[in-house]
Parts: C-alpha cells; structure tokens; sequence
C-alpha cells in the first residue's frame, strides 16, 4: 500500500488481516490528481506508478450535502487549512448537516485491475466529541451508529462500519475469489 497515512495503513492493515492478506507498506511520492471522485484519484495515482509488484492505492474524502460535495476530493487540503473548527464554523447555524464519507481503493497486480468503493452517511456534529481516529472523524457522525462520531468510536467499532472499512472487506473478499 502506498500511502504516507499511519492511520490509513494501520486500519488497511487489520481489517485486510482478518481475511489472512498481508500488507506491507511503501513510502512512495504519488501525483495526485484533482477530480471529483476518489476512484478517479486513486486510479491515475496507481496508473503511473511503475512498479512490477502488487499494488494499492486509497483516496478518500468527506463530502458535505450542503456544499455540493465540499470538500470531497480537497478533503486532505481543507483539513490542513482550516482543520475540523474551520468546517464548524462554515456550518455554524446550519440545519442541514448531511455528509458522506467515501473511500476508494485501486488495486494492480500484473495485467488485473480492479476499483473497489466503500462510503458511510452521517452528518456534521456541532463539536468535536472524541479523540479517537482522524481525520473529520471527531466531526463525523455515521448515520448507522449510535449518536456518536468516529472519534468516539473504538478503532474495532469504527472498523466495523467505516467507509475505509467496507471498500477494504470488499478487496480482501474479492482477492480471497481470486486466489
């Protein structure tokens, strides 16, 4: 996996674990691309990697109902910027706090390629609660759960419904097929 994310590999890392898929990780500089999905992203930047090994790369974004997908695919940017107070602040006062989380993994190895997509719908809470995860996840609160954001979650309970999550058991299931 290529990726600069300790916590992107770590959580890649368990959940592909649990299907007996090893991970190894690869500090690689990647062009990046802006588009509108994650898959896109994540597919020019494994494209031009050259590299004669099984290979995976993950892009992912909070999309905000509100702003039209903002910030989606300048998610990483946006969190740089302005961090999780600057989306609280744009959204002070709002009612409608819709959002989506996705993920999208591209995956090669030799001539087989394959895209896989996992997303979660939540909403913006109107504070940080919690100190677990990263990224939105102190700001992001999954529809399926109880009330509480990500950051509020175990790393076991976020695992079990997050968007990286389910685009990850998706690979692993579809590479357990192909052995």
């Amino acid at each position: 996996m290529g990726t600069g994310n300790d916590h992107k590999y770590n959580e890649a890392r368990e959940i592909l674990g649990e299907y007996g898929i090893e991970l190894e990780r690869l500090s690689i500089e990647r062009v990046e691309i802006q588009a509108d999905e994650p898959e896109a992203i994540a597919e020019y930047s494994l494209k031009i990697l050259n590299m004669d090994i099984p290979l995976l790369i993950e892009d992912a974004g909070l999309y905000i109902d509100k702003y039209q997908g903002f910030p989606g695919p300048y998610s990483s940017y946006v969190l740089r910027a302005i961090d999780n107070e600057g989306i609280l602040k744009l959204m002070e006062g709002d009612g409608d706090r819709g959002a989506i989380y996705l993920s999208a993994i591209a995956y090669r190895d030799g001539d087989i390629t394959a895209t896989f997509r996992g997303e979660v719908k939540g909403e913006i809470a109107h504070e940080k609660r919690g100190t677990g995860g990263f990224g939105y996840d102190p700001i992001f609160i999954p529809t399926e759960g109880d009330g509480r954001t990500f950051g509020e979650m175990g790393v076991d309970e976020k695992a079990k419904i997050s968007h990286r999550a389910r685009a990850f058991k998706q690979l692993a299931e579809w590479l357990v097929k192909q052995v």
